[in-house]
């Protein structure tokens, strides 16, 4: 297993490879689905987004679908953001199980949204009075399936639509994902693919889909009565921009409350996050968790997350 994880390590960092400034530049604004690229729930936004070696409640299914595997019973969850320039982010997850197939499945639904915009031209400025909707939607599957006590692996299949007014162009999509507990204390790495696909074509042009590689870590810093501190950092590599490095910190307390704080680097407008939440039994046989999220986005301002699951 030690020889599996040193692949894709070496994997992950023949695919960054080194870039310099002119080659970063030349890839900005080449890759379609950016809102492939937007973080999906509260509490992993708040830890900075380091999260793929995590991945222990719904939210798996877009950091790393071999989290599933590690979850039981039902799972209800909705994400949202309140995106910069008015946009809203909002995705619905379902995590199960099927008797006869040994592991969980999930499916899930996101969607970013904007309110109907008003159509202008050169001979109408102000407006011709009609509006015009945009917006991006992806629907997906995943199942995730544990092989040893230690080891687990994930998959997940997209169907990616992208709208322009009367335009849009759609795609599928895949990820893949590991998770493997080294044994040593509490120690975790976590190691993902997400967005391989096919290009998406508008009109005439074409573009391909943000790619993304994520390789992190995790580890119970305390575990000492009602007091513990889960830590995580992680590295990626976007298509269309410079490698990047996250870190994240949660404390809780009593599994009832929880503080989170993380930092982003390297990344354009993004920087300092956190966040808070609560866990407690909705029902004899359920148990809900409602999670919240700060990030700054410094000139676009704030950004924040709301996250509410339900497991039974």
């Amino acid at each position: 297993m030690s020889r599996l994880i040193g692949v894709l390590t070496l994997v992950l960092v023949l695919a960054a490879g080194p870039a310099g400034a002119t080659e970063i530049f030349e890839k900005v604004g080449t890759i379609g689905g950016q809102f492939l690229k937007i973080g999906i729930g509260a509490r992993a936004s708040a830890m900075g987004d380091a999260y793929t070696a995590i991945a222990d409640d719904a939210s798996t299914v877009y950091w790393n679908p071999a989290g599933l595997a590690r979850l039981q019973g039902n799972i209800l969850a909705f994400h949202h953001s309140a995106w910069p320039a008015e946009l809203d982010l909002n995705q619905g997850t379902y995590v199960f199980s099927v008797g006869f197939i040994p592991g969980m499945l999930a499916v899930h639904a996101r969607a970013l949204t904007m309110d109907p915009v008003l159509r202008t031209d050169t001979t109408h400025p102000e407006g011709d009075g009609t509006f015009f909707d945009a917006g991006s939607v992806s629907f997906g599957v995943s199942y995730g399936r544990s092989f040893t006590d230690k080891f687990s692996a994930g998959i997940t299949g997209n169907f990616v639509q992208e709208t322009l007014a009367d335009i849009d162009a759609t795609t599928a999509t895949f990820d893949f994902g590991v998770l493997y507990d080294t044994g040593f204390r509490s120690l975790r790495i976590g190691m993902a693919i997400s967005n391989i696909g096919a290009e998406m074509q508008f009109i005439e042009d074409s573009v391909k889909m943000p790619i993304m590689f994520r390789l992190g870590s995790s580890v119970k810093l305390l575990a000492a009565g009602p007091h513990a501190v889960l830590s995580a950092v992680e590295f990626s590599h976007p298509p269309d921009n410079a490698e990047r490095g996250n870190f994240g910190s949660e404390y809780g307390f009593r599994d009832f409350f929880f503080l989170r704080g993380g930092y982003k680097f390297n990344y354009d407008s993004e920087g300092l996050t956190a966040g808070a939440g609560v866990k407690f039994p909705a029902s004899t046989a359920a148990t809900a968790r409602v999670d919240y999220a700060f990030n700054d986005f410094e000139t676009l301002g704030s950004v924040h997350r709301v996250s509410v699951e339900l497991g039974f």
